[in-house]
């Protein structure tokens, strides 16, 4: 299998344990797995628990499910539960505390309409990310209070096919993701294809988009059946100057029978053979001379017109083939799993067939092996229906896995399944109770949990008080305060002034031009700074500026302050970039030490990569060298260093389309001022400058070595929802002197 098949788990253990970035990107970004290395071999020699700059969420919008994966892994550790699948937390057992912050009243938009007065927080935290509008019991959400599934003891190492009928397993059918996508009858062979939506969403190839032009379609246009025959396919590849070329493909047809297996000889040079993953070696590729047109011709003869492939994360097989094909099944996504992550096809292959592939001990992957697995489990599915393969209880079997991975015995223990237990179990677990403080008014089910020591104030001011004393006492606290929501209507007010902000923010008047200018000309000039909203010509005379209105005057303010954000500091952004830039940057990664991540946004309604980037580098200093070679003669980039969170990004992306100015017209709505002043209580303003230092403070008390979260729920309301947002980081002692500096 090639690698980035396996992007969803661990890479077989060869050496020294590598690190890996669990794989959650939906859409718009991709992570460089391929510096992992480089990462560990940078790590001080003194550990300290720390986390990963790289939030594995296009649209950074973390669920309160993720949340609580989090929380229970800082308590836990890689020892009892998976990894959370949305951040990388190292060395969990260096870890002093854990807090978290609830400013219950509080959302994103308040955030950033007061962006100046959080300065403390903004500045302490590096990690930010948007949070969905509250549920009913934000708290017990994020603690993970519901009902537990229990599993007994497991197969032993999954020996075997299946585990067997007689298996203690306790779990709720109705909420596996398989029976909620398929229901808990026997599906049909069409049932299963991805439909043309899916297969958009998933990136494969197809007919008509603008990064599949050079490609060959199969021809296949026959009527599908639940009689067509099944084609397990699977392709190897290489890294070539151009990026990843074809080097195998085998094809397997309904019987086991392989019916294909070529190596093929890449057009481009090259870079790396990958060869612990292809089993290709320069040596058996030198006589080759088979090419890519070969085997697509080859292919297209050998598929009948109702021909149904199947592959493990088969869009990176048809793309390494430059060829589309309408009728799909693959097996990552027919096998379900929770949060969109993917079971490895090793693990399927062993949990379901009861198969040993991809042995540490062969050289490189055996595609054909692969293709008749993928195959075999199709079959499989199709035979025994979507209820079968909830009782087996996926989930659970992969967690078991990681444990064994580990080095543990978990088979004669009592597992409690990772995604149903709470913080307070896992605690319990190690002889620890959460602290809970509140106000008395706003007492929740936590409140009355066995292992929760809860204390109860009268005001938001004893809550603070009482953290300072307490929090230290505990491993583990919660201190939640309730601050007056804004009333529905300023609240609307505001979120027109945000909206508005930032679109003038965006704006640039630029001038004068002739009547006879070329606007198409004026608009690659524009665009070769980045994405272009929309161009509006004018014969006024104007320097090139922003507008000048009531809502910009602290304009150049608010843009230094962005730029000096703790999460933006180290991070680049470069227009310009080409579909080639990622391999170029990785042959020329010596240039860029320190780099952490490469971002490569993709448009949402197409899935082409787009023409700007983002870099992360671990330090300010980094980042400021690589973007002075970036931008030299040599690369030709423009870029600057970055203004906006990328979570900044998908919440200005969400805006109604009905708030955005037309044009540069721009009219501000006047009546935050007069709704503020009708309210019996500080102006917003005030207040979030008090509570924005009076928690930074708190957090600079907190000892070294403690995770601390800050949450703002969000809010809702007759006049709609507002998303919330969320601040992290782990409390040291460079994060303390950036606090004395303030």
């Amino acid at each position: 299998m090639e690698p980035e098949k396996e992007r969803t788990g661990r890479t077989p253990k060869k050496g020294r344990k590598r690190r890996r970035v669990p794989n959650k990107l939906v859409g718009a970004s991709e992570v460089m797995r391929d510096r992992w290395d480089l990462e560990k071999r940078q790590q001080p020699e003194a550990k300290k628990a720390c986390l990963s700059t790289i939030l594995l969420s296009d649209t950074r919008e973390i669920t309160h499910g993720q949340l609580c994966e989090l929380l229970k892994y800082a308590v836990l550790g890689k020892s009892s539960v998976p990894k959370p699948s949305w951040c990388q937390l190292f060395h969990q057992n260096h870890l002093n505390n854990v807090v978290v912050f609830i400013l219950q009243g509080m959302s994103q938009l308040h955030f950033y309409r007061f962006y100046l007065e959080f300065g403390l927080l903004r500045k302490a935290f590096r990690h930010k990310f948007c949070l969905p509008p509250p549920s009913s019991d934000f708290l017990a959400d994020i603690i993970g209070l519901q009902k537990k599934q229990i599993i007994g003891d497991l197969p032993k190492g999954m020996e075997g096919s299946l585990p067997s009928s007689s298996s203690e397993v306790s779990i709720n059918l109705q909420n596996d993701p398989i029976v909620k996508k398929y229901g808990s009858e026997k599906v049909s062979l069409t049932r299963c294809l991805l439909t043309k939506e899916e297969m958009k969403t998933y990136h494969f190839p197809l007919q008509g988009f603008p990064d599949c032009e050079n490609f060959v379609p199969t021809k296949c246009c026959g009527s599908i059946t639940n009689n067509s025959p099944l084609f397990g396919l699977d392709c190897e590849m290489c890294l070539t100057s151009k990026g990843r070329e074809l080097t195998r493909i085998s094809l397997v047809a309904e019987g086991g029978c392989c019916v294909m297996d070529e190596l093929v000889k890449p057009d481009n040079k090259i870079v790396d053979y990958l060869t612990s993953f292809s089993g290709i070696t320069k040596k058996i590729l030198n006589p080759v001379t088979t090419k890519l047109k070969d085997v697509q011709r080859q292919l297209k003869a050998l598929l009948p017109p109702n021909a149904v492939l199947v592959g493990h994360s088969l869009d990176l097989d048809l793309r390494a083939l430059k060829m589309i094909h309408p009728y799909v099944i693959d097996t990552s996504l027919l096998y379900v799993r929770e949060q969109g992550r993917r079971f490895k096809l090793k693990f399927l292959a062993k949990v379901i067939l009861g198969k040993d592939i991809q042995c540490p001990d062969r050289f490189g992957h055996d595609a054909t092996e692969d293709a008749r697995t993928a195959l075999e489990l199709a079959r499989y599915f199709l035979k025994y229906g979507p209820k079968k393969i909830a009782e087996l209880n996926l989930e659970a079997l992969a967690s078991h896995q990681e444990l064994e991975a580990a080095g543990l015995e978990p088979r004669n223990t009592e597992v409690v399944q990772q995604l149903n237990t709470s913080v307070l179990e896992c605690l319990d677990s190690v002889g620890q109770k959460l602290l809970f403080l509140t106000r008395e008014a706003d007492a929740t089910e936590l409140s009355s949990s066995k292992n929760c020591q809860t204390i109860k104030c009268f005001s938001n001011k004893e809550v603070l008080e009482q953290a300072r004393v307490e929090v230290p006492l505990f491993t583990f606290s919660i201190v939640q305060f309730s601050l007056e929501p804004f009333p529905p209507n300023l609240s609307e007010e505001m979120s027109k002034r945000m909206k508005i902000k930032w679109m003038e923010m965006s704006t640039v008047y630029a001038g004068p031009f002739s009547k006879n200018c070329n606007l198409r000309a004026l608009n690659r000039l524009f665009e070769s700074f980045g994405p272009v909203l929309s161009v509006t010509l004018t014969l006024e005379s104007h320097q090139v500026q922003r507008p000048v209105t009531e809502l910009t005057l602290d304009c150049d303010i608010l843009v230094n302050e962005l730029e000096q954000d703790s999460e933006n500091r180290g991070t680049i952004y470069l227009s310009g970039v080409s579909e080639t830039f990622k391999e170029h940057l990785l042959q020329q990664s010596s240039l860029f030490l320190g780099l952490e991540a490469l971002i490569l946004p993709k448009d949402l309604k197409n899935g082409k990569q787009k023409n700007y980037c983002f870099l992360r580098f671990r330090t300010f200093g980094s980042a400021h060298r690589a973007l002075g070679i970036l931008t030299g003669k040599n690369w030709k980039l423009k870029g600057r260093h970055a203004l906006t969170p990328r979570h900044l990004h998908s919440w200005l992306r969400g805006l109604p389309p009905e708030s955005r100015p037309p044009g540069l017209r721009v009219i501000p709505p006047p009546s935050e001022q007069e709704a503020v002043q009708m309210l019996n209580l500080d102006h917003p303003k005030i207040a979030a400058w008090r509570w924005g230092r009076k928690i930074g403070k708190l957090y600079h008390s907190l000892c070294s070595g403690t995770l601390c979260l800050i949450l703002l729920p969000g809010t809702e309301s007759t006049h709609g929802s507002l998303s919330g947002l969320g601040l992290m980081g782990i409390k040291d002692e460079e994060e303390s002197n950036i606090l004395n500096c303030l």
